[in-house]
């Protein structure tokens, strides 16, 4: 490393944000990035550690030492080649990623982790605004076609390995723009959607043909696809969202989260909603049932909205404020994070199950509450018991169910298939061939393993179209 000494002498310094009272104000990003010199000052930081434990803290393996000391020798353009080595994407996880290689820098011990997250994001953003990326165009095409259903970040990223392997590739995808739900999951101010188009055009010069408005086992059926190509990845994520059956529930005014986040994302794009299936937070008392990260953009974008009020329920307990690292490292910890849209105003409420939804008129008023005890029985397994007495009442006027997700959506194309799924309800595929029961057919990202983060979702696709070069040529240099 340029500075081995760094660790000792430099603190550690992120990126700022704007405040709470400007931000709210308008929908795009409002992280404010750290000039390039205290990039590199934060680069030196990097200790050169005997086992760089954040290698395996990153599901894509990022070679993290390595651009940091690029950085930190002013050695820009190295640095973006040996970040696009192992993720095709940085700027989607240098903003969206939650960082679990920080959690696992040595230096977290001392709770002063490197600004892996940020050096990424400064690098591919430099890289960017420089002109050093640019289209990889394969010296030859193999006449083989593969058909990728799904533009989330496991889709697009196997179809932009697969292209530069020299494969025809065609992406599917029943919205009407490209990204799954890096365009209509993730809120504006987290992720420019400029940064979905910019990769598209690189992706398209490489020869990957985009085929948006176009729903897979309704508007083409699989068997179809498996007739036109070579082979078929399955790549649609997991989008069966976790519903609440409780009394009340067919009330207006309870919508999944989903719902209203693509609503809010269609709007910033330019596009009518028409106002009898409008989902609006406007002077509404929301509450929000989820507490994990679709959860936290519901409630940045009910703010933005103009919520008169926002209370987030989760039904697990408070986590410890801080984790005891002696246990925990180099692993992720569970411990009580903060989001930034959560810092924005909202009330969090734990260890809170909902009986029942109470209406007026058709629409919710009111939720009924219970707090709930979990404890661990004989065999270790967590339990959860009401606590008597415990129960109370909350307004609201719009409840949005933000409670995950189970499985891949079954009906339409998978049943088509036939394919085989887990006990979870997944697309059953081992983890070094990426393939299903069927012949020539291939999944990979939550369709395959559940709902996770964007970064396995990047791996995952990497993988997988290694994959698929393999089972078409033989052999495969992708890496």
């Amino acid at each position: 490393m340029g500075k081995p000494t760094g660790f000792l002498e430099i603190p550690r310094r992120d990126r700022t944000y704007q405040p709470v009272a400007d931000r709210i104000q308008h929908f795009r990003e409002f992280v404010i990035p750290l000039p390039p010199p205290e990039v590199a000052e934060q680069g030196a930081r990097c200790m050169d550690c005997g086992i760089p434990y954040c290698h395996n803290g990153c599901p894509v393996n990022n070679l993290i030492p390595d651009w940091n000391d690029l950085v930190y020798r002013d050695k820009w353009q190295e640095a973006i080649r040996e970040l696009h080595r192992t993720n095709n994407f940085p700027e989607f996880t240098g903003r969206i990623c939650p960082a679990p290689c920080e959690a696992a820098c040595t230096l977290n011990l001392d709770d002063s982790p490197v600004t892996i997250k940020t050096i990424e994001c400064a690098i591919v953003d430099r890289a960017w605004e420089e002109g050093w990326i640019k289209p990889e165009i394969p010296e030859a095409r193999t006449g083989k076609r593969v058909a990728v259903i799904g533009s989330g970040p496991a889709g697009l990223a196997c179809a932009q390995q697969l292209a530069r392997a020299g494969h025809a590739v065609v992406v599917f995808e029943k919205n009407d723009r490209i990204g799954g739900l890096l365009r209509y999951g993730i809120p504006d101010f987290k992720l420019s959607k400029h940064l979905i188009d910019r990769r598209m055009a690189q992706m398209r010069a490489e020869g990957v043909t985009f085929r948006p408005n176009t729903h897979v086992g309704v508007d083409i059926s699989g068997r179809e696809l498996l007739d036109q190509f070579d082979a078929v990845v399955l790549a649609g994520g997991s989008e069966k969202p976790r519903d609440l059956p409780v009394p009340g529930r067919e009330l207006q005014g309870i919508h999944f989260a989903m719902d209203f986040l693509r609503q809010q994302n269609k709007r910033n794009a330019g596009d009518f909603i028409p106002p009898e299936e409008e989902i609006l937070a406007t002077g509404k008392k929301v509450v929000v049932i989820g507490g994990g990260d679709t959860g936290s953009d519901c409630i940045g974008t009910s703010i933005r909205q103009g919520a008169m009020s926002v209370v987030q329920l989760e039904i697990l307990p408070q986590p410890p404020e801080k984790e005891n690292k002696l246990l925990t490292w180099p692993y992720w910890p569970n411990k009580l994070r903060t989001s930034t849209s959560q810092e924005e105003g909202c009330e969090r409420l734990f260890a809170v199950s909902t009986q029942r939804f109470e209406g007026k008129d058709g629409r919710v008023s009111k939720l009924h509450l219970v707090k709930v005890d979990w404890s661990q029985d004989e065999n270790g397994r967590w339990q959860m018991k009401e606590i008597p007495g415990s129960e109370f009442t909350l307004d609201a006027d719009l409840v949005l169910l933000a409670m995950g997700f189970v499985h891949p959506v079954h009906e339409g194309l998978l049943q088509e298939l036939g394919v085989e799924l887990d006990p979870r309800g997944n697309v059953k595929a081992d983890t070094r061939q990426y393939r299903t029961s069927l012949d020539k057919v291939f999944a990979a990202g939550d369709m395959r393993r559940g709902q996770s983060l964007v970064v396995w979702a990047i791996r995952e696709g990497r993988q997988c179209a290694r994959a698929v070069d393999e089972y078409l040529m033989g052999y495969s240099e992708l890496p």
